[in-house]
């Protein structure tokens, strides 16, 4: 099955084509043919591809909307000149949406009907900075492709559903809970799950016999603690604002600081939560960046002391939420790192993993510095009891092998 997958913001347009079916994914021999980003779509569009030979190209277009980034999208991938092998539009047989938030309605990827809809939309007031862009890129590939190609929703929250009560509830009124489903949703569940699969391949692991803490860091960031394949608690929350020191976003901080910071700033309470999720975090406290590699060399090179500061304020946030969920594990087999960050620098895995001897963790400084660029493997000491990797987050592959097989099953059925 040729799946397109996409992943849709507000100017911004994530793509992948992958070859898969049921052996491939038995095998890991599943063929990415094609992948890229499309920004700055409502005007003069940045386009970059990459082809699975590793060979990326950059141009320009004028895509003045997102249903006409995804038409030109679908005129590319059938082109010669995208060297997929793929010649019509009905070459794409399915396609696969990241779907931000799934609420409490679904605990799966579900293929994308006319009911499916009408739910994301009702979720819209849980997560209006995603799930409309969301929704443009469904309906802009129903135009780009017809209705008869099917589309299945993949849900960042659905791997979260797993999560008990007394981990998902905040302490608050429970009304509240009843009345507007006020609760930890928590995000990023698509990467934690493509994670802890992977490990699962690498080590030969059963699923339920594997205890692990996932860290997707990036500009984005979240902190899983997984039993038997299953999230039982992760650090984003009702929204992902909540948990670790992120680029920009605060992670935890004290609720009562929202009319604190509205009073003594005169901003009201819309432009205080804008100032946590934009102005805040690695950005907020260095007054710099909020990229982490410029960051460390502000650090290492130039001292900067508020540079080292938003580093280790960073460093020890996630720190503490490994340790919080070691407890909540009772124990782990490993502490996992992906993401931008979390995949290519190696000091902040040094820095994370410091005076964690405690449970057992001891780094091999080598090991650790030779894992970046996309490799993966283990970086804790031999007879470390707790282990230490790296394992690259692949979303995409996720999305299209749940694409595939939703519909396969709804076929068998």
């Amino acid at each position: 099955m040729n799946v397109l997958v996409l992943n849709v913001g507000s100017a911004t347009l994530k793509f992948q084509v992958v070859v898969t079916d049921a052996a491939r994914i038995a095998d890991d021999r599943d063929e990415k043919l094609l992948r890229g980003q499309i920004e700055r779509i409502g005007g003069e569009a940045v386009i970059t591809v990459r082809n699975g030979d590793g060979s990326t190209r950059t141009r320009t277009a004028q895509l003045r909307e997102m249903r006409a980034a995804v038409d030109w999208l679908v005129g590319f991938i059938t082109s010669p000149e995208s060297g997929t092998r793929l010649t019509t539009r009905a070459d794409l047989h399915a396609v696969g949406h990241r779907v931000v938030h799934g609420g409490e309605a679904f605990r799966a990827s579900v293929r994308i009907d006319d009911t499916v809809l009408r739910r994301i939309e009702d979720n819209v007031e849980l997560a209006p900075l995603h799930n409309p862009h969301n929704l443009r890129g469904i309906e802009a590939a129903r135009a780009a492709l017809g209705s008869g190609v099917p589309q299945v929703a993949v849900f960042d929250t659905a791997f979260h559903q797993t999560l008990p009560e007394h981990a998902y509830l905040y302490a608050i009124p429970y009304p509240l809970y009843r009345r507007h489903r006020i609760r930890r949703y928590g995000f990023h569940g698509t990467s934690h799950r493509s994670i802890a699969y992977r490990f699962r391949k690498l080590t030969g692991r059963s699923k339920r016999d594997v205890r692990i803490v996932t860290l997707h860091l990036g500009n984005g960031c979240s902190a899983c603690a997984i039993r038997g394949g299953e999230s039982i608690d992760t650090s984003m929350g009702f929204t992902p604002l909540e948990g670790l020191v992120m680029g920009t976003r605060s992670g935890d901080i004290d609720a009562a600081l929202l009319d604190y910071i509205a009073a003594k700033e005169g901003l009201s309470l819309p432009q205080v939560e804008a100032l946590l999720n934009n102005q805040s975090g690695l950005l907020g406290v260095s007054g710099l960046t909020n990229d982490m590699r410029d960051l460390l060399a502000e650090a290492n090179e130039l001292q900067d002391r508020r540079a080292r500061l938003a580093i280790t304020m960073f460093c020890y946030r996630v720190r503490k939420y490994v340790g919080a969920y070691l407890a909540a594990l009772g124990g782990a087999d490993a502490i996992v790192f992906a993401g931008g960050v979390g995949e290519n620098s190696a000091e902040i895995r040094g820095r994370v993993c410091e005076d964690l001897e405690w449970a057992g963790l001891t780094v091999d400084a080598t090991a650790n510095a030779a894992l970046v660029g996309g490799r993966e493997g283990r970086f804790s000491a031999e007879g470390s009891r707790l282990e230490a990797w790296v394992v690259p987050t692949d979303e995409e592959l996720l999305i299209a092998r749940d694409t595939y097989r939703v519909l396969s099953s709804e076929a068998a059925a």
